[in-house]
């Protein structure tokens, strides 16, 4: 189906890879694996046609399609979400297009019985059927099944694509690939901004597909879900593999064990030669030896070992100081923003030395949760954080706090203290900073680049409670290797919030699930937590009980409480208007709320209690009723819109 012939690549004289061939047949599922820089989003690249080989051909059939999905996108504003992913099936309407001024001209005509009468009639009718088969007359319920899937509202759809971050619009993407069913899916990294649902939700999806995927993935469970070949980009080589991540592992490891006997026994012969050589080179009765030896030396043949595999390092943490036994008790949490409840009732104790995740699909109140452990946002009930607790936490912002002034091994060396300091150029290595990458400004540094900078720096700090948040989006499996087993072996206690479902194996031992504004405690590991949530089906909503807003708005039949698209662009206009008044309300009122807390902590001192700090406590409290009131009416505005 798309063959791949000899394709070499070169930049700045360095071969990145050579002599390159594999064919990719139809329903194939590749998984495209190596060490990040060999060569895997360049051959991704070449195979779309955005890229020239320097040597070999590409060969695929005619009108033979090719979907897409990049690390790095451009997008372009000014449509709704709904009108983006419609995109996909711009042949359709093209097609509708068609069928209708054909459909007028055999209204028009009259000449019934001539050839090109009956041409038209046959035009028509196979037009007609293609566009059937080519879901002409679904197309919108396939829409709406692709943008819930991976997690989008129906309240989101008529909302322009420019207010969603980086990592919804790059979903919107993948939904306009998916909606196109091309001949191969092209898919780099396409699970660092899913969460957990919408993964399973693609797994399913591609499974379903009947067309070939070859994808770049950290995720090794996806990986595993979704392939049966695997293709090694290695030492500028590939290695064609008809097996699945794991098997493929297994077998990498037995392959690399056999070269390095093979290196060894060469390295013997040269180091053998070479002696020879040495020591016969200037007696005249060993000349012809010796040059017998020479040309023997030239035509090895160097037998290249594949990349180190960094995984066996250890990273170790310095040692935690102990902490009260309790790290964090939760009593009857509650956090809302307006008439919005996040999470109520939220009640349970994280043990010193536990490792728990926070999972739940996106908006349900993971990080919300983890900024009221840390003292960040103001709730309702009690946060308990018990005595000499040392908190780290890795945020998506730690990496703009970054000194771009330093190189990456300085950044490194300020923090690193004691033997670890020793091993830091092989800790940078094993995060993708080897070599010559350990000396780089941090100021040149892409944005996956500094998180996983921004990662070294927080585990060399001294802590003895750690909070990730969506910690492996930017690492390699290697890396994440590391991590996962510095964490392991971290006699501190660790908060992770991640849909990694691999990462978290064997790392967690208990399980708190955000969703339908409550927090559910599983015990056990992560995979018991989904086996338990697959038997009540794992694409439904990730918490029993109640269905949420956006899994009742998700399940509605296309037809149901459909407005026209002009009055709903009305009322989403409106609803914008409102929500932007409510976030500036919850503003104020958590800058008024922290000036008050301030002021009551000025109070409780014996100089604090004059009448100036009444008089201004009062007119706080006056200021915060104001707000509230305003908020609440606003609120209550956008309950009443009925969209």
């Amino acid at each position: 189906m798309l063959s791949i012939d000899n394709i070499s690549v070169d930049f700045g004289g360095t071969s990145l890879f050579r002599d390159v061939s594999f064919i990719v047949n139809k329903k194939d599922r590749i998984a495209l694996v190596g060490k990040n820089g060999a060569g895997k989003s360049t051959l991704l690249k070449i195979i779309a046609g955005m890229q020239q080989p320097t040597n070999g051909t590409l060969s695929r059939p005619k009108d033979f399609s090719v979907g897409y999905l990049p690390q790095v996108m451009h997008h372009i504003d000014g449509r709704t979400v709904y009108e983006e992913a419609e995109l996909a099936f711009a042949h359709i309407h093209e097609m509708e297009a068609r069928l209708e001024r054909m459909n007028n001209e055999l209204a028009e005509r009259s000449d019934y019985e001539s050839e090109e009468y009956h041409q038209l009639i046959e035009d028509y009718t196979h037009l007609n059927e293609q566009y059937t088969m080519m879901g002409g007359s679904h197309y919108e319920a396939e829409i709406e099944r692709a943008l819930t899937g991976l997690g989008f509202r129906r309240s989101d759809f008529t909302r322009p694509t420019s207010e969603f971050s980086g990592g919804w619009r790059m979903r919107i993407e993948l939904a306009k690939l998916l909606l196109q069913h091309p001949d191969i899916l092209l898919l780099d990294e396409p699970t660092n901004h899913l969460d957990i649902e919408s993964i399973q939700w693609l797994e399913q999806f591609l499974a379903r597909s009947g067309n070939a995927v070859l994808l770049v993935s950290h995720d090794r469970a996806f990986l595993n879900a979704v392939t049966t070949r695997t293709i090694e980009i290695s030492c500028g080589r590939i290695y064609d593999y008809k097996l699945p991540y794991d098997k493929f592992m297994e077998t990498r490891k037995e392959r690399r064990e056999q070269q390095l006997r093979a290196y060894e026994n060469q390295q013997k012969e040269i180091a053998d030669i070479k002696e020879f050589i040495e020591r016969f080179r200037y007696k005249p009765t060993k000349a012809v030896q010796v040059q017998s030896r020479i040309k023997q030396l030239e035509k090895i043949v160097p037998i290249e070992i594949d990349e180190e595999d960094t995984s066996r390092l250890r990273l170790k943490f310095a040692p935690a100081t102990r902490s009260g036994n309790y790290p964090v008790i939760c009593n009857d949490v509650k956090k809302s923003f307006g008439e919005h409840t996040v999470f109520e009732n939220a009640n349970f104790t994280i043990n010193r030395g536990e490792k728990v995740a926070f999972v739940g699909r996106n908006g349900e109140g993971k990080t919300t949760m983890v900024r009221c452990i840390l003292g960040e946002l103001q709730h309702e009930g009690e946060i308990v954080i018990g005595h000499n607790v040392e908190t780290a936490y890795f945020a998506q912002h730690e990496a703009q706090s970054l000194d771009e002034n330093l190189t990456v091994f300085q950044t490194i060396d300020n923090v690193a203290t004691g033997d670890i300091r020793l091993r830091i150029r092989d800790i940078l290595g094993a995060f993708m900073f080897g070599g010559e990458a350990s000396d780089k400004p941090v100021k040149v540094l892409s944005g996956g680049e500094r998180s996983r900078l921004a990662m070294i720096r927080l585990l060399l700090r001294q802590m003895n409670l750690l909070i990730l948040d969506e910690p492996t989006n930017h690492l390699d499996m290697l890396s994440k290797d590391v991590l996962k087993e510095a964490i392991r072996d971290f006699d501190g206690t660790v908060i992770v919030v991640s849909h990694d479902r691999e990462f978290l194996d064997g790392l967690v031992t208990k399980v708190y699930e955000f969703g339908d504004g409550k927090v559910r405690e599983h015990l056990g590991g992560i995979y018991d937590y989904l086996a338990s949530k697959n038997a009540s089906n794992i694409n439904e909503a990730l918490a029993t009980g109640k269905t949420t807003a956006a899994t009742s708005e998700a399940t509605k039949p296309a037809s149901e409480n459909r407005l026209s698209y002009e009055a709903e662009k009305l009322v989403q206009k409106q609803r914008r208007k409102l929500e932007r008044l409510i976030e500036s309300n919850e503003k104020e009122i958590g800058e008024i709320e922290g000036a008050i807390s301030a002021l009551e902590a000025v109070m409780s001192t014996v100089d604090g209690s004059t009448q100036e700090n009444f008089s201004k406590y009062a007119a706080l409290k006056k200021q915060l009723d104001d707000v509230v009131a305003e908020w609440e009416q606003n609120m209550e505005e956008l309950e009443n819109i009925n969209i």
